[in-house]
């Protein structure tokens, strides 16, 4: 395996409970009020969000109060945990946040280095570039070549939705300009909207990601996937530290496997000042609870889960952003291997 170029599993094995003494249960006898902020109000990120407030207060005074703001999810999350509006944020993917500590990409203007990560909930996915076999075109190269008007499927390029932002990024450091090649742009806020013109044949390209997703593989039997070039992939690592990684063969039906940029995990962000014992706490219910959001995609098989389970509290402690340090201590509490 290269080590600059990770290749996380496409299906985790179940992690062996290390035997040991678990991390106590916290107990916050004063009453809190916190403000969450989730997606747009159906999606896994409000699911995450409301198992946290859920356990959360259980574990606090009577008269706790969590709310869960509607979201994105993208980068206005991470604005949103920088100036205060809210205690709690996720954000997807992960390592995008990274560029707020110090003021790249779209948080040129407004750095954070005092965000802080409670945990990771992990979900294995990619940013995949798919153009249609009548197209004739396989690769990067050919598709500079051909220069094909592209009806091109993504999301909207509005400096807040990720997946908008990262095609933006690989197409035009590709050398791909789809309005110059005479082609034009569907947007949209979701990855829904962009397979279903893909589906019905309104696209004849796509950039997105969510590759659990059924909606897939009926874009595969019709579409080719395009793997990113390595200078691509090596300079948005250099300028964002956005990572890249595989799909694996046969992810896609009859697909052989191609490299990407990696679109993975939910990560919980907060700042340094929220205080020590509510971290730990919230730490706490995502290491200790994780059966409860586990129970809600168990009917999924837990490669093609939107939260790919079984969670591994050791695991959620490995964030791209700094721990804060009340999260710390309790993932520096768990038993090893």
């Amino acid at each position: 395996m290269d080590p600059t170029h990770p290749t996380p599993p496409t299906t985790p094995a179940a992690p062996t409970a290390p035997a040991g003494p678990r991390p106590p249960e916290p107990r916050i006898d004063r009453s809190l009020t916190l403000h969450l902020r989730g997606d747009w109000g159906s999606a896994n990120l409000h699911r995450v969000c409301g198992w946290i407030a859920q356990e959360l207060a259980d574990r606090c005074g009577p008269h706790t109060r969590i709310a869960t703001w509607n979201s994105r999810g993208f980068s206005d999350a991470v604005h949103a945990v920088g100036r205060g509006e809210v205690q709690v944020a996720l954000t997807t993917p992960a390592a995008f946040a990274t560029a707020a500590l110090d003021g790249r990409g779209v948080f040129t203007d407004a750095s954070y280095p005092d965000l802080r990560a409670l945990g990771v909930v992990p979900q294995r996915d990619r940013l995949v570039v798919a153009v249609h076999r009548d197209l004739g075109i396989s690769t990067f190269a050919e598709l500079r070549a051909h220069k094909p008007a592209l009806r091109l499927a993504t999301s909207v390029h509005d400096g807040v939705n990720h997946v908008g932002l990262a095609a933006h990024e690989v197409l035009t450091r590709s050398g791909v300009d789809v309005t110059g090649w005479g082609g034009r742009l569907l947007e949209d806020e979701r990855p829904f909207e962009s397979l279903d013109h893909a589906r019905e044949g309104r696209a004849n390209a796509l950039v997105h990601e969510a590759v659990m997703l059924p909606a897939w593989q009926d874009v595969a039997r019709d579409f080719r996937f395009l793997p990113v070039e390595d200078d691509v992939l090596d300079s948005l690592r250099a300028d964002f530290g956005w990572p890249d990684a595989l799909v694996d063969d046969g992810w896609f039906t009859g697909h052989d496997g191609f490299r990407t940029l990696d679109f993975s995990d939910f990560l919980v962000l907060t700042r340094a000042d929220l205080p020590d014992d509510v971290a730990h706490a919230i730490a706490w219910v995502l290491g200790e609870t994780r059966h409860v959001i586990e129970a809600q995609y168990r009917h999924l098989p837990p490669e093609r889960s939107p939260v790919t389970y079984p969670l591994d509290p050791v695991t959620m402690g490995r964030s791209p952003v700094p721990l804060h340090p009340g999260a710390a201590r309790y993932y520096d509490a768990l038993p090893r291997p």
